[in-house]
């Protein structure tokens, strides 16, 4: 039967909507309708390619700043960006190389050295590429390195006393300011044991005399932090045991051995000893061991055309047996084979032994003659580097 019209219009209109709707389905599935709804666009579907900037990162300043000289050892390395740091960037490198930390603050980086730069050496920073920023709010990296380099200031003097007292080649007790750790007993324990991180800058405290009696003609030499007599006999000692050319100087090598030395707790395998040689007659000569005196002997010294130079100076050279050679005053030629037990001090003065009719008053060529029994006593306890005194 047919239907009415009314019918039949819904209908037709009804089954006319369903189709457009299941048409508009298909083809917003297809995507190629302008009317379909929200398209999602997040990192899985649609990535976000993040800006960068057109202005580069670049390194602004270093400091301290290539053809820097005398930079002090304990000076702090900073590396200055264009703009802050997003993150900690590569470390700069060090040549030579040196133990320390790095860190980070808006845009500089700073390096502090744990022992402090080496003396007197070259350091070239190298800073590498790959720090990172936002500039303009895009993304900018560093792309070239930068390199400078400076030079560390001559060692502290300071410095190289406390160490030489804590490893027993001067005659003083260094007291850090610092409280020792529980356990410490001394200046040298509480050091670091890696040579990288020894301090090469004083550090705060005193030097105290280790020896309740100091001998009058020693203390006069004493000048802290300047270089003194006492630090070049010191200095010597310690070339000397460390198989180094003996110059009294503190140069590079010594503080290389020094704090090789200070880590390894290697201190002098010798008593500490000092001679004094007096030419009031009776002329004799002292040996002082750690301030007291252990032996005393008539001595002669030089006469009135070769005296003995007054003065202080330190064992440079030691001989048990030798040959001298020279001129007498009258001008007449000597030569003397097998002088035994011989510790040179100044130039050709020497003390040693030397056969002689008396002893304590002068009779020598300059030098400071014993008998040979008491030289053979004396001998093993003047060695390098030992100071001797001459005085009237």
């Amino acid at each position: 039967m047919a239907l009415p019209f009314e019918r039949r219009k819904r209908s037709t209109l009804l089954i006319g909507t369903v189709l457009a709707v299941a048409l508009a389905t298909v083809t917003s599935a297809c995507g190629g309708s302008d009317s379909a709804g929200p398209v999602r666009n997040d990192a899985a579907t649609n990535p976000v390619t993040p800006k960068i900037s057109s202005k580069p990162l670049t390194v602004s300043a270093i400091s301290p700043a290539t053809g820097t000289s005398g930079v002090a050892s304990d000076a702090v390395l900073t590396v200055t960006y264009s703009a802050p740091l997003n993150s900690m960037p590569p470390a700069p490198t060090l040549s030579p190389d040196v133990v320390g930390n790095w860190s980070k603050q808006g845009n500089t980086l700073s390096f502090t050295p744990s022992g402090g730069w080496f003396p007197n050496a070259t350091e070239t920073v190298t800073v590498p590429p790959g720090a990172t920023a936002m500039i303009g709010g895009a993304k900018a990296t560093s792309t070239s390195p930068t390199t400078t380099t400076f030079t560390v200031a001559a060692g502290s003097q300071t410095r190289v006393e406390q160490m030489l007292a804590e490893l027993n080649y001067l005659p003083f007790n260094f007291v850090p300011t610092k409280a020792f750790p529980p356990g410490v007993t001394d200046a040298l324990q509480a050091e670091p044991t890696t040579a990288d991180t020894v301090s090469t800058t004083p550090l705060a405290g005193s030097l105290n005399w280790s020896w309740t009696t100091v001998p009058p003609t020693l203390s006069p030499l004493w000048k802290p932090g300047q270089a003194n007599t006492m630090d070049k006999g010191a200095i010597m000692a310690f070339e000397n045991d460390h198989g180094m050319k003996m110059d009294g100087v503190a140069g590079t090598s010594v503080w290389t051995a020094l704090l090789q030395a200070v880590a390894n707790r290697q201190t002098d395998p010798n008593v500490y000893t000092y001679l004094v040689a007096s030419e009031t007659v009776p002329e004799t000569l002292t040996v002082y061991r750690n301030g007291q005196v252990v032996y005393t002997t008539k001595a002669n010294t030089g006469v009135a055309g070769a005296p003995t130079a007054k003065g202080t100076f330190p064992v440079y050279e030691r001989l048990r047996s030798t040959e001298m050679k020279g001129t007498n005053p009258d001008g007449t030629k000597y030569d003397d084979p097998n002088i035994l037990w011989v510790a040179y001090f100044n130039g050709g003065d020497a003390v040693h032994a030397y056969p002689r009719a008396s002893y304590g008053w002068p009779q020598s060529v300059g030098c400071v003659e014993l008998p040979t029994s008491n030289a053979a006593v004396v001998w093993p306890m003047d060695t390098y580097g030992t100071l001797v005194t001459v005085t009237a």
